[in-house]
């Protein structure tokens, strides 16, 4: 009687055991698997997988790029036709998207945008299509279509500029722009955290980044959003995983729903790195309005 007892019990246990792992892995369907990953994606281009399980789950996307690569470009959405006369000078699309439409190989979202919001799937801004305008300076092949400072605007946002020959600057403006992104705010600055750095809020996160010469590039997005497969980052946590991986200067992109990385798959169409979330919808793109991205002449 005991023995029956006892593999009632060990039955009902492993019964257990498989039901929670069935439904860990099918919570975690279609999302980047949560184990550490280093990977040559490109020549010049090595994707990298940060796991951490404690204090709180985070996985963290890191792309490392050798500025120098032959036949390296880079790429920033650029402005609709008639930007100089509309009211707003771009219109909202996906990373996978921009992506595609352009032909390039690697692409993230970039700025912060207006006007947005998202109250619930049936009631938000923007969709695909829909007419944006970068919250910062924004240029792309010589074209500044959106200004750093307009009205009703409080703070300068910081901007790194791209020249034609992939030399990348942030906040010095040089005298012709040629490619610009800006972001929320500054993350590190000779190697170390910037001061006062939010430590409390967790979301997902992109930012940006170069070693100090310049020649490496840095482009880190982390999940969020998403109980017991990732939680997200503070920006001290950012501006940390940022140094760890060579950043000596770097800032904060858009983040939230917004935060993409997405690359070229072997048939062309997009395949995207991360796990983002909009509308709290895991695997949803959230359409935005400016984007970086890198042709690498494949």
């Amino acid at each position: 009687m005991r023995k029956l007892l006892v593999k009632r019990i060990s039955v009902v246990f492993l019964v257990l055991i498989f039901l929670c792992l069935g439904g860990y892995l099918l919570y975690n369907k279609d999302r980047p698997a949560p184990i550490p990953l280093k990977k040559k994606l490109y020549e010049g281009v090595t994707y990298r997988r940060i796991v951490h399980y404690l204090p709180r789950p985070m996985i963290a996307h890191v792309l490392i790029i050798d500025t120098k690569t032959p036949g390296l470009q880079f790429f920033v959405t650029p402005p609709d036709k008639d930007w100089k006369i509309a009211e707003r000078p771009i219109s909202a699309r996906t990373s996978s998207q921009f992506l595609q439409e352009f032909g390039l190989q690697i692409a993230i979202n970039a700025d912060g945008f207006q006007p947005w919001w998202s109250h619930t799937p049936l009631d938000y801004y923007p969709h695909v299509g829909d007419p944006v305008t970068p919250n910062g300076l924004a240029a792309s092949s010589g074209k500044v279509y959106a200004e750093a400072v307009r009205p009703g605007q409080l703070s300068v946002e910081p901007t790194l500029y791209i020249s034609r020959r992939n030399q990348l600057v942030f906040n010095a403006a040089p005298n012709k722009i040629f490619n610009a992104i800006s972001g929320d705010r500054m993350l590190v600055l000779q190697g170390q955290p910037a001061n006062d750095l939010n430590d409390a809020k967790l979301n997902p996160r992109t930012a940006i980044g170069t070693n100090q010469n310049g020649r490496w590039l840095y482009i880190v997005v982390v999940d969020g959003r998403q109980p017991f497969y990732s939680e997200g980052a503070t920006f001290a946590d950012l501006a940390n995983l940022l140094i760890d991986v060579g950043a000596y200067t770097a800032m904060a992109l858009d983040g939230g729903g917004s935060s993409t990385m997405v690359m070229q798959g072997q048939d062309g169409t997009p395949v995207i790195l991360n796990s983002p979330i909009d509308l709290y919808i895991p695997g949803r793109e959230r359409p935005v309005a400016n984007h970086l991205g890198i042709y690498l002449g494949n």
